[in-house]
């Protein structure tokens, strides 16, 4: 089970974090990933963060945003700076690319 939080409305340029608690075992060992879902609710990847803290980002959040985890509390996290609206969708957590949040919503307007 997978949950997310930090979600909210912003102004452009401005920041967010966004967290994820995982519950069970293991979680040490998964890939968890971060995805959004936009208008068109095409679920797209902004990032992966592997077992060995290695990361990965679409081009287009690259050097804005930041993925992280914190095995001892089982969580991951999503460091979200100069946002855009094109940022704006739904954000999911996913561990191992089968086991999904129920999201949560990121609007960048101002």
């Amino acid at each position: 089970h997978l949950a997310e939080s930090g979600g909210g409305l912003v102004r452009p340029g401005r920041s967010l974090m966004l967290s994820c608690t995982a519950s069970g075992r293991n979680f040490e060992f998964y890939t968890m990933s971060w995805f959004r879902q936009g208008p068109d609710n095409s679920r797209d990847l902004v990032a992966h963060i592997y077992n060995n803290g290695r990361t990965e980002y679409v081009d287009s959040v690259k050097g804005r945003f930041a993925i992280s985890r914190d095995n001892q509390r089982n969580m991951v996290f999503l460091d979200m700076t100069n946002l855009k609206p094109e940022d704006t969708g739904l954000y999911y957590c996913c561990a191992g690319g089968s086991i999904w949040g129920q999201g949560t919503r990121v609007t960048v307007s101002s």
